[in-house]
């Protein structure tokens, strides 16, 4: 309960326990409103012997869909095959976990005509989100 001695803090680099800590609160409240307690993280990489990482992808599923947040692949070894590979994973993966649909966004300057490529329907679009851009929001039913 917020009191008169209840500090609120603004900063641009919260500690990470403390954002693990918001996401773990906004999940069970989710959770519950639902009752879906089956969340799963998933994530998928490439990796190269020196360099690392070079290409990854990772989400969640959760109540039946699955959600895309991060898709990446290194410049170098974009238009080869390594993010169509991994969104099929993940595809592969929330079918066999029971999900019907996939969701993600994509700003314009990134990779929407990828996703729609790839059998994704633009749901909604944010206009000058940044500026000069759009976020877009897809979705695929598996």
């Amino acid at each position: 309960m917020l009191t008169p001695e209840t500090a609120l803090n603004l900063t641009d680099q919260p500690p990470r326990e403390d954002v693990e800590f918001l996401d773990d609160q906004i999940n069970a409240f989710n959770m519950a409103a639902v009752s879906a307690y089956d969340g799963r993280l998933l994530a998928a990489f490439a990796r190269h012997p020196e360099q690392g990482i070079v290409a990854g992808v990772s989400g969640y599923t959760w109540a039946r869909f699955c959600e895309v947040q991060l898709l990446w692949v290194h410049a170098d070894l974009r238009g080869q095959g390594y993010g169509s590979r991994l969104l099929a994973m993940v595809e592969d993966e929330a079918r066999a976990r029971g999900c019907h649909l996939v969701t993600l966004g994509s700003y314009t300057f990134q990779a929407p005509g990828f996703y729609q490529r790839h059998g994704y329907q633009v749901v909604g679009t944010v206009p000058d989100c940044p500026p000069g851009h759009a976020h877009v929001f897809l979705m695929k039913v598996l």
